[in-house]
């Protein structure tokens, strides 16, 4: 229904009223900022009133747009105002099933509650380019603060409507009909960050009030993807034929930002689409799926973007349960068709083969979970697509098995339904993934028709027009995902390869080069915004004075309604000086102390108690040579974590050890292992670096992080390797803090918003005395009178670096700079001053340490890798 969107200046208001006043007027809904005596003007919160029209008064109010309104996604706060999102323009689609008519959004307008300096400028951006652009932040240009989100939402891939719950197939539709239209499917609603306070003040109404603001359509439910619509003739039957894809906001992101599996089981480019087919007698319906292959992988660089397998199998497997089961009660018996290349030593290989393994680690029974390989390249090489149909053959008793959703449209009688689906996956689920998706609905259709007309023998229009839908449908999804139409389309469109189709793809090919390196970075975080991913961002609440009492007394019991328990953390940082592993020890022992040599020593405190996190930072891992700084080599990474792999894995226990997370910045790498049994508990692994040497460009100085969660508790953990030299202690203040301020995680996280904060590294402080002297006291173990000198700890009581870090008490010699393999400070032409360089430094509330020392390996220069031991409590 359309509505007027009217203004009250004074208080400052907006509300939405029905253009068509019915015999059964729907109210109107009105939008005010929140306001307190304690606060004025809070952005998280709005009130919201339904007004039966008898009680509105238009005297205060005007119309402040002369376009009608076609309902409101929500509200948003942004840069410390709340905005109401109002549909303005949309088209219709067309009619999916009879009282199910589709719009595309092709205009959203973002009005404030508290200011009018915004509202002039809703009609210049009408006219703008609907092309998104990472460069509207133009000098001299006011620009609207929901600009970003305007040319989002123009793009013309959101769809919506008033009548029927669009984030559910029409199988599922049909079997939760009694539920209603805001009964809907989270994983496809696009704007549930910005409409959830509304949802909550309707799921308060009244029924009568529920059904009025239904009936004024003032809420709009958007999922984002591709809805068309064709009608086709079938032995003198009207069809309509329908191809709807709804992408999953779960894990949404552009092409190179968002890859694989989440710590929730969600993945990229995760997309559900449905083939309807529709007349006043009966509809088929069919649903497949794609998404990106369900393990931790990433790619980086721009032009050879390299793929890397970010978690090992049993760090990984929690997620990619996770992400089967729910498949699995979604949509029954999942058969897998990925279509990655096999060719030896490629990247697509090794994602297959690693995606393979973890399917095989699961043990589920091959009728719930089934898996077939089609090498897409090589099969169709040359452009022969049809040698699709060896892939058909394959799963062809799956199709027969899987069947489709049949129902009579006469009297809504099920005749059957789908009972499993296709998985299906290339590199980015779009080019390939659209192709075979396209055959497999077509086949699945003409099984249809042919048990409907088995008589029927021209199916050329049908043919033609489903062809042309999944077209477009790969074309806008490639455009979502990648930034430019599907690659192969053409064959999809017109089932031939000609020359220019060959010209286009490669055309696109090259415009997807540099939308992926120069945009996408903008417009994720434009995603982002819209889905309330952002650091400090909170969903905008409806002001409800009960509500707000009992969550205030709630909040004040939360310990009654919470539990924690104890976490025991081992940590350690080893600069290694360029030196390769050779053989050297790493065994723990089982006591307190150190007995023995080993950067892995004291696993045990107490009653045996093992450590469930160990975090090692390795410093210069890799030779700090001027070829080296502008590139990481990974090879002795891998070396030190199969060794560490090995010596927490050997000793007799009853854990075992995984391989979490690593990450490298050149000589800087950090290696967490954890115990296996805590690895479900653990979510939104992630990693970041930031360089400080030659400017901030290469890489010889400067930190890798990881950082997650454990239960509602985050940890950063931080390998990091300051400037070098005696006196320049100044330079390494500003090292700390060009990391502390400019080392981002996803989503615009940053080191000081986590619960724990764990620095392992080589921070490079030295002891500011001369050399005989720093060598005497150290001779005499006279560790008081060094530290009384230390760089660190004095420019940490100063308040000029560390701000409210601590460190534990250090009792154990200088750990720098000593003659590799012995226990002799260097003897080297320099004489450098022995000092604490490799130091743990930590921020927690519930932080208690258990010891801090050093480990006597003779691998480097710097004896020690430093050691600390701590326990936290999480809830």
């Amino acid at each position: 229904m359309q509505t007027h969107l009217l203004l009250r200046d004074h208080p400052r208001a907006l509300a939405l009223r029905p253009t068509v006043l019915d015999e059964a007027p729907s109210g109107v809904l009105m939008f005010e900022q929140y306001t307190s005596s304690s606060s004025y003007g809070q952005v998280d919160r709005a009130v919201t009133k339904l007004l039966p029209m008898s009680d509105f008064e238009d005297g205060p109010w005007r119309i402040l747009n002369s376009r009608p309104a076609f309902g409101c996604l929500g509200l948003i706060s942004v840069q410390g105002e709340c905005f109401v999102a109002i549909v303005t323009e949309c088209v219709p689609v067309g009619r999916i099933r009879a009282g199910e008519e589709v719009y595309k959004i092709e205009s959203v307008s973002f009005y404030s509650l508290a200011s009018s300096k915004y509202d002039d400028l809703e009609t210049s951006n009408r006219d703008s380019p609907a092309e998104y652009a990472d460069d509207v932040d133009q000098p001299g240009v006011f620009q609207h603060p929901c600009a970003q989100l305007q040319k989002l939402f123009s793009l013309g891939n959101f769809f919506f409507t008033p009548d029927f719950d669009l984030t559910k197939t029409v199988q599922a539709r049909t079997s939760d009909a009694s539920l209603g239209v805001h009964t809907f499917d989270d994983h496809f609603l696009w704007n549930k960050f910005l409409i959830s306070g509304l949802l909550d003040f309707r799921a308060k109404l009244d029924k009568k009030k529920q059904m009025d603001l239904d009936r004024g359509g003032f809420l709009v439910l958007a999922i984002r993807g591709f809805v068309g619509v064709e009608s086709v003739w079938i032995e003198n039957e009207r069809f309509d034929l329908s191809v709807v894809s709804k992408l999953s906001c779960k894990r949404a992101g552009t092409r190179f930002n968002s890859r694989g599996i989440d710590d929730n089981g969600h993945v990229s480019n995760f997309v559900e689409t449905e083939t309807v087919l529709y007349s006043d007698r009966i509809c088929y319906a069919y649903t497949q799926i794609r998404g990106s292959v369900p393990v931790f992988w990433e790619q980086q660089g721009i032009v050879n973007q390299k793929l890397q397998i970010t978690r090992g199998a049993g760090a990984s497997e929690p997620a990619v349960k996770r992400h089967f089961m729910e498949l699995i009660k979604r949509y029954g018996s999942t058969c897998n068709v990925n279509l990655l290349s096999t060719r030896e030593n490629s990247g697509e290989s090794l994602l297959g083969s690693t995606y393979l393994a973890a399917v095989k680690q699961l043990h589920l029974p091959q009728s719930q979970l089934d898996m077939y390989d089609f090498d897409l390249h090589a099969e169709c090489r040359g452009g022969s697509y049809e040698n699709v149909s060896k892939l058909m053959r394959r799963i062809r008793p799956y199709l027969t098995e899987h069947s489709y959703f049949l129902m009579d449209s006469a009297d809504s009688q099920i005749i059957c339904k789908q009972t499993g689906v296709f998985r299906t996956n290339c590199m980015d689920c779009l080019d390939r993934t659209n192709l075979v998706q396209n055959e497999i609905s077509r086949q699945s259709l003409q099984d249809y028709i042919e048990q409907r007309f088995p008589t029927c023998r021209n199916l050329h229009d049908l043919n033609g027009k489903h062809s042309h839908l999944w077209a477009e449908n790969g074309d806008s999804l490639s455009k979502i995902y990648a930034g430019t139409g599907a690659l192969k389309s053409a064959f999809t469109r017109t089932g031939k390869v000609t020359f220019m189709n060959v010209l286009s793809d490669a055309t696109r090919s090259a415009n997807r080069f540099f939308i992926n390196n120069f945009q996408d970075k903008a417009k994720q975080e434009v995603i982002d915004q819209l889905l309330g991913k952002l650091a400090g961002q909170s969903a905008i609440s409806i002001h409800d004075p009960v509500n707000d009492k009992v969550s205030k007394m709630m909040m004040s019991r939360l310990k009654d309604y919470s539990s924690s328990r104890k976490v025991t953390i081992f940590c350690g940082t080893y600069n290694l000086n360029g030196k390769p592993f050779v053989g050297e020890s790493l065994e723990p022992c089982d006591h307190l102390y150190i007995e023995g040599r080993g950067v892995l020593t004291c696993i045990s405190v107490g009653q045996g108690e093992d450590p469930d996190i160990f975090a090692i930072g390795f410093e210069e891992i890799v030779e700090l040579s001027p070829q080296q700084v502008m590139t990481t080599d990974d090879e002795k990474r891998k070396i030190w974590e199969e060794v560490i792999d090995k010596t927490l894995n050997s000793k007799p226990s009853k854990h075992k050890y995984i391989l979490l997370r690593s990450h490298q910045l050149v000589g800087a790498a950090l290696v967490i292992f954890v115990k296996l049994d805590i690895v479900e508990r653990i979510r939104n692994v992630e990693t970041a670096l930031k360089k400080t040497g030659i400017m901030g460009i290469a890489g010889n100085k400067g930190a890798v992080a990881i950082r997650m969660d454990y239960g509602d508790t985050s940890f950063c953990f931080l390998a990091a390797h300051f400037a070098s030299g005696h006196s320049n202690y100044e330079d390494r203040n500003a090292d700390f803090h060009t990391i502390n301020s400019g080392l981002r995680f996803l989503r615009g996280r940053t080191i000081e918003s986590h619960d724990n904060i764990f620095w392992l590294s080589d921070l490079n402080y030295r002891v500011s005395l001369p050399n005989e002297e720093a060598r005497a006291y150290a001779a005499q173990g006279n560790i008081g009178a060094l530290l009384q000198h230390d760089q660190l700890q004095r420019e940490m009581r100063n308040g000029r670096v560390f701000p409210g870090y601590e460190e534990g008490p250090i009792t154990f010699l200088p750990t720098y700079k000593y003659d590799n393999g012995k226990d002799v400070y260097d003897t080297s032409e320099k004489q450098r001053v022995p000092g604490w360089t490799d130091r743990i430094i930590y921020k927690g509330g519930h932080l208690k340490l258990l010891q801090y020392t050093r480990a006597e390996l003779y691998t480097s220069d710097h004896r020690p890798g430093k050691i600390e031991y701590g326990t936290v409590n999480i809830s």
